[in-house]
């Protein structure tokens, strides 16, 4: 009797430990995200601004291959208006692009464009090299502009579910959201980070800037 009692507990011990394992890969497999959903999704929908790989043609509309995933995510949920309250992030378009998205839609999309390949932009302003690399590089103390380098990396990659890439973006995007920070037009920013720099920066500054980042590597 002994022995068929410590045989039935190994069996539900066993048992137990095989459910167990299950849960865990069924979890698992529903955190996935369905990522051709989320490329027909892309191809259909995303594509006519942002292209189907992410690599827009607009240079009012970012470019998305490459982008951190976890950046990619929290812009998506910060469009879209949950219950009622305003949006964190306000835009006319992608608010309602965003508006019959699940968070799962969110996921897939942010994986699928994160993984896809960045043709970058260039450097065109050659005038505004030396104050856009001195201002990515080492900022400027006196008016209390920190580096750019500091949070985005001294080649503009960014930091994942922090700080994004900008290194190849298009200098018109980034110019574009610099100003909407500086005017709160855009204030999803963590404890104000970006909006509270921006004020500091003028126009030269920020053309500088954003021209230069898009030219690193």
């Amino acid at each position: 009797m002994a022995s068929e009692d410590i045989m039935i507990k190994r069996s539900l011990l066993l048992s137990l430990l095989l459910a167990a394992t299950a849960a865990q890969a069924q979890d698992k497999a529903a955190a996935q995200p369905d990522m051709a959903k989320a490329k027909q999704t892309a191809e259909q929908v995303c594509g006519a601004c942002h292209g189907a790989d992410g690599n827009s043609q607009i240079s009012a509309n970012p470019k998305l291959a490459g982008q951190h995933s976890e950046y990619l995510l929290k812009q998506l949920r910060n469009f879209k208006s949950v219950d009622g309250k305003p949006a964190e992030r306000v835009n006319g378009i992608m608010g309602g692009m965003v508006a019959a998205l699940s968070d799962d839609d969110m996921k897939g999309l942010s994986a699928h464009f994160a993984s896809q390949q960045l043709k970058p932009e260039s450097a065109k302003n050659k005038a505004s090299i030396e104050l856009g690399q001195r201002l990515w590089r080492a900022g400027d103390q006196k008016r209390g502009i920190p580096a750019c380098a500091a949070c985005h990396g001294p080649a503009g990659a960014g930091l994942p579910a922090q700080y994004p890439r900008l290194s190849g973006q298009f200098s018109d995007y980034t110019e574009a959201q610099l100003k909407a920070f500086r005017a709160g037009e855009r204030a999803n920013d963590p404890a104000k980070m970006m909006r509270t720099i921006a004020l500091k920066m003028t126009d030269p500054d920020i053309k500088a800037v954003s021209d230069y980042a898009a030219g690193l590597r």
